[in-house]
């Protein structure tokens, strides 16, 4: 499953590799929030969506192989998910993240992903 963790398009975080403040669009079209986070590390890159007020200022962890455009210019990123399976994800805290997060998100995002 280390896929889900890698951006499909590597260029895509070389020409901007700060994704922060991104708009976040789901695959049905709808606003998921912001990027908050972005990370592009080997085999562990993902982004953090503050999702805002639509279910409580929650936040995402969405792995970077869910991630289906990074458009630069307005400053958006479409991911390969619909609202309801980013609404029905795993809650991310940073302070908590660890190993076994890391596995459930694998094991959650590993079919939506692709």
């Amino acid at each position: 499953m280390a896929e889900i963790w890698a951006y499909r398009i590597v260029t895509w975080v070389e020409e901007d590799p700060d994704l922060s403040g991104y708009e976040v669009e789901s695959n049905d079209g709808h606003k998921i929030g912001k990027v908050d986070e972005a990370t592009n590390e080997a085999g562990g890159s993902y982004i953090v969506v503050d999702t805002g007020f639509w279910i409580f200022g929650k936040k995402r962890l969405i792995p970077a192989g869910a991630i289906s455009s990074v458009d630069h210019e307005n400053r958006k990123i479409v991911v390969n998910l619909s609202k309801d399976e980013v609404k029905n994800a795993p809650d991310y805290d940073e302070a908590t993240w660890n190993d076994q997060e890391r596995e459930r998100a694998s094991d959650y995002y590993g079919p939506h992903a692709a």
